[in-house]
């Protein structure tokens, strides 16, 4: 399911509308293949407006702006560097509890 998103998104931006949008597109995947899709996305949306949408804050490290939403309003924007510096934040606070994982 989450193949055909992508593959909409990457035709809307091969055919020079100059936007494009991923909801979530690596949920499924093994870590390779999300890589593998980060990338191309990347790569594809150079110089346009793209759209983002994740949970896994790793993920959102590539992108210009995040833009953090809580409870339907919007309650941070910045870089990821910015917005991990922001102590008791809401993305911090998810980058936390998403990292704690993978560091020892």
């Amino acid at each position: 399911m989450k193949r055909v998103g992508y593959l909409k998104s990457r035709g809307t931006c091969e055919t020079g509308s100059g936007s494009g949008i991923l909801d979530e597109p690596t949920s499924a995947l093994d870590p390779m293949a999300e890589q593998d899709i980060y990338t191309r996305f990347n790569e594809m949306v150079t110089g346009k407006t793209a759209v983002f949408i994740s949970h896994r804050m790793s993920s959102c490290r590539f992108c210009d702006e995040i833009v953090v939403f809580d409870d339907g309003q919007i309650v941070e924007n910045g870089t990821h560097e910015e917005l991990v510096a922001h102590a008791g934040g809401v993305y911090q606070r998810m980058w936390e509890a998403q990292a704690q994982y993978y560091v020892s």
